[in-house]
């Protein structure tokens, strides 16, 4: 005897059929047609971003931005300044290119003069310096390797000769080498990444504590990989693990002090770091896997770190880690 639940039962189960039915034909309809049922890359910015598929490249570390086929953006065009930083001094580690370039242009823009920090991207440095000084303020450029104590201080020390003061402190200098396998990563690699992604943000921080004042802030760069993992980038993902820790730590510790603390995690942007890492094959869908389905811009990140430098704009805010990431969560 068939009752009525059976009858329910089959017709849901028939209904169920029905609609997966329905979305097997839009699936075999979209393979047809070549797609894989991503749409295309969301354009969100006040002017058009670079889409993958990106040009194929592979840079030499540390990686010039002035070799990158596809030039990142970092200029903001869009973006008007309204003294946010009015006679402020900043340091920036990483400054020549990517992030920290767009991150000084931008502190120009609003009113600091700059010191940035390059390892061996002279080229790079000057052109940071020529978009700085275009924005009528003074840059300073300081060449060393952060994973060395004497220099940071001496860094520090230059740039409040030059300027008078250090009000704030950017650490974004970072080394990052994938590698497949943990017995890839040797010790001299390992020591690599976590003396300069985190020693040199140490280093950094200790040389300028004396020379801040309340009202000065520090801010890391921390990344995506240090939230949520990379499974290729072991090493560089401990580095910015311990980064944001770094971070939380150091605001409690200076919060009496009136210094604030914070960091900004990034997803894929892009700069020279990553084309001199990946192999030329696998840059071309780089940033695809983000909801937005592409990489960030410099120019797209940057106003983040006006908004945890400026006084104005974030006085009560210490021991954030804030994730732009193009994606949720």
């Amino acid at each position: 005897m068939t009752t009525k639940h059976d009858n329910d039962a089959k017709a849901t189960a028939a209904r169920q059929r029905s609609i997966q039915d329905q979305q097997d034909a839009k699936d075999e309809d979209k393979k047809e047609k070549g797609g894989e049922g991503k749409g295309s890359p969301a354009q969100t910015g006040a002017r058009r971003h670079p889409e993958p598929p990106l040009p194929e490249q592979h840079l030499d570390k540390p990686g010039l931005e002035k070799d990158l086929e596809l030039k990142p953006q970092f200029e903001a065009p869009t973006y008007k300044g309204s003294g946010k930083l009015e006679g402020l001094t900043a340091l920036v580690t990483g400054g020549d290119s990517g992030i920290g370039r767009a991150v000084a242009v931008l502190f120009a823009r609003e009113g600091a003069d700059v010191a940035i920090v390059h390892l061996d991207e002279a080229q790079d440095a000057e052109e940071t310096r020529r978009h700085v000084e275009a924005e009528g303020r003074k840059c300073l450029i300081l060449k060393g390797d952060v994973k060395d104590r004497a220099f940071c201080e001496k860094a520090v020390s230059e740039t409040v000769n030059a300027f008078g003061k250090l009000d704030v402190l950017v650490n974004n200098a970072a080394f990052q080498e994938h590698a497949d396998s943990l017995l890839d990563i040797t010790d001299e690699r390992f020591d690599e990444t976590m003396r300069t992604n985190v020693y040199g943000y140490f280093h950094m921080a200790r040389a300028a504590l004396p020379h801040l004042k309340p009202g000065s802030s520090i801010i890391n760069t921390g990344s995506v990989t240090g939230l949520r993992g990379q499974a290729q980038l072991l090493d560089y993902s401990t580095t910015k693990g311990a980064i944001h820790a770094f971070t939380m730590s150091l605001a409690g510790n200076l919060a009496e002090k009136g210094i604030r603390v914070n960091a900004v995690a990034p997803g894929p942007v892009w700069t020279p770091l990553n084309p001199a890492d990946q192999p030329a094959e696998k840059i071309k869908s780089f940033g695809s896997k983000t909801a937005l389905g592409r990489p960030a811009q410099p120019e797209e990140i940057s106003p983040a770190y006006v908004f945890l430098a400026s006084p104005a704009c974030s006085s009560y805010i210490t021991g954030i880690v804030l994730p732009i990431t193009g994606s949720p969560g």
